[in-house]
């Protein structure tokens, strides 16, 4: 029974290395053969022959001036007359381990750190000195480094990034940032770690178990605030007074949510253009600010009346965010000078989530007014082109026409006409150059020219510069002042012979006036040819006739 007891007692002492590191002064722990124990004076021993299992356990970081001592080894074969010979071989012997051959006594001859190796495998046994017999077999015992806690936790990074959507809801998870540490893990709590924020509160929180860091206030808003920088540590022993610790920075930005609308900082906005801009030219641009980026700051704009949408149309310039105001009509002074319409600015992207929020509509307008400028424009006819007709029987400087131009200007300034001498090089008319009354110069003949066509330009008297041209087509109409004419010389000849009322000749006549249907002739035929006689075709043309050739 005191046997079996002593037993149990050195598995406790195996089993439980805390306790029972290193072998105390005063036990003497025999590993071969023999166990015995010193209680109450008496000796209690158990025989068997052979090596029994055992481990050591040795403190990392020694800092003592001497070798460590690690434990001893002893056989029941040593009878204490230093016939036998402790051997030692394995991981380290002669360099990290040392034995007395003598008394088995074992040393560490260095400083043992537990996170670069946690355990020696070494193997023992017991020579006679003299024969060098093997009085043991090898036996093969673990030293196993036992941990303290000498290091710090470490993070994975110095700086992590991270970015959560603003105005999320709070316990929103925005990143996991964890931490190791090298003691050991399974023994006591040098690696127990807890994370705590040191810096970023009361806008994060830090989950204490697996550093989680979470949102913690409500309505984070990034155009408030867009960065922040959050100091997280991790501490060992649990988070207990003395452990150690280790910290990181986390830089977390909010990113954009479409939660600002568009809006005007003026609510006016005037522009001016000339009367001679071209249909499509931007005639100015207005611009909205959305606190809001990227895509969420997208615009859109749109004119919501009726006055301005017939003369004007607007755009939305993607790369500016501004709306270009351009003519859709051509514009005119002397019909209007001022236009006011209304612009609507929306966000092109909506979030239904904040569309009800507590600064309702996502839109805004404003009154745009655009001031017309009067440009000097040129004369304007009232007819383009002019036709006029005229009798060629007409004197010189009788009246042809008048042609008229104003200034459409709103200062209406008189105009004075010429004819353009390039297109009325015989100089055959005209023009008085205040009322544009158009004479002739000469006599018009219509046999010569049927058609007279000329420019008449009309001048701005204040602006020489504004001229306008305009064609005058003149037909010269005509009278009857041309005799017939026979059409040509005719020589006719005739037989002696012939018979009564034979047709000798055909004569026809021409006239170089213009009839209306044609013309038509009377002819006749000298009394002093009795012989031949004449028969007239409808005016048209003379048969001439033999009567006799007596």
């Amino acid at each position: 029974m005191i046997t079996n007891h002593f037993l149990g007692l050195l598995m406790l002492f195996i089993l439980q290395p805390i306790n029972a590191l290193p072998v105390a002064p005063g036990n003497t722990v025999n590993l071969l053969g023999t166990l015995q124990e010193k209680d109450d004076g008496r000796i209690l021993q158990r025989s068997k022959r052979g090596w029994m299992w055992n481990q050591f356990f040795l403190l990392e970081e020694y800092t003592g001036n001497d070798n460590q001592y690690v434990g001893k080894l002893h056989s029941n074969m040593d009878r204490g007359d230093g016939n036998v010979k402790y051997i030692l071989t394995g991981d380290g012997v002669g360099s990290l381990f040392l034995i007395d051959e003598n008394s088995g006594d074992i040393h560490a001859t260095k400083r043992l750190d537990r996170e670069e190796r946690a355990i020696y495998t070494l193997h023992a046994k017991v020579v006679d000195k003299r024969t060098n017999e093997t009085l043991e077999a090898d036996t093969e015992f673990n030293i196993k480094i036992h941990d303290i806690n000498d290091n710090e936790p470490k993070f994975s990074k110095d700086l992590y990034f991270a970015s959560v959507p603003e105005m999320s809801d709070v316990g929103t998870s925005v990143i996991q940032v964890t931490a190791t540490d090298a003691d050991d893990q399974t023994y006591g709590n040098s690696a127990k770690l807890v994370y705590s924020i040191l810096q970023g509160q009361p806008y994060f929180s830090v989950d204490s178990d697996n550093g989680t860091i979470r949102t913690a206030l409500p309505n984070m808003d990034r155009e408030t605030k867009e960065n922040y920088q959050v100091v997280i540590q991790a501490k060992d022993m649990a988070g207990q007074m003395g452990g150690l610790s280790g910290t990181t920075t986390v830089s977390i930005t909010l990113s954009d949510e479409n939660d600002s609308p568009p809006r005007f900082a003026n609510h006016t906005f005037r522009l001016s253009t000339l009367e001679s801009a071209e249909v499509g030219a931007a005639i100015g641009r207005i611009k909205a600010n959305d606190a809001d980026v990227g895509r969420n700051a997208e615009m859109q704009y749109s004119i919501v009346d009726r006055n301005g949408q017939d003369m004007f149309t607007i755009i939305s310039d993607q790369n500016t965010q501004e709306g270009v105001i351009r003519v859709k009509k051509q514009l005119d002074y002397e019909k209007q000078r001022t236009y006011s319409f209304k612009v609507e600015v929306t966000n092109t992207y909506l979030d239904p989530r904040f569309m009800y929020s507590p600064n309702p509509p996502f839109k805004d307008d404003a009154m745009v007014r655009v001031t017309i400028e009067d440009v000097d424009e040129p004369p304007v006819f009232s007819r383009n082109p002019y036709i006029i007709e005229v009798h060629e029987d007409t004197a010189a400087g009788s009246f042809v026409g008048v042609v008229s131009a104003r200034d459409p200007d709103a200062d209406n300034n008189p105009v004075k006409y010429s004819i353009d001498r390039h297109t009325d090089l015989e100089r055959l008319f005209n023009i008085d150059s205040v009322n544009g009354t158009i004479t002739t110069l000469k006599g018009l003949d219509r046999e010569m020219s049927k058609w007279h066509n000329i420019s008449v330009v009309a001048t701005e008297i204040s602006n020489p510069r504004q001229t306008t041209r305009v064609p005058v087509f003149i037909r010269v109409l005509d009278v009857n002042d041309n005799a017939p004419e026979f059409a040509m010389y005719y020589e006719t000849f005739v037989c002696e012979n012939v018979q009564s009322g034979q047709l000798i000749q055909t004569i026809s006549a021409v006239d170089t006036d213009e009839p209306l249907v044609g013309h038509k002739f009377v002819f006749s035929i000298s009394s002093s040819n009795p012989n031949f006689t004449i028969v007239d075709n409808e005016g048209k043309h003379l048969f001439v006739i033999c009567i006799s050739m007596a």
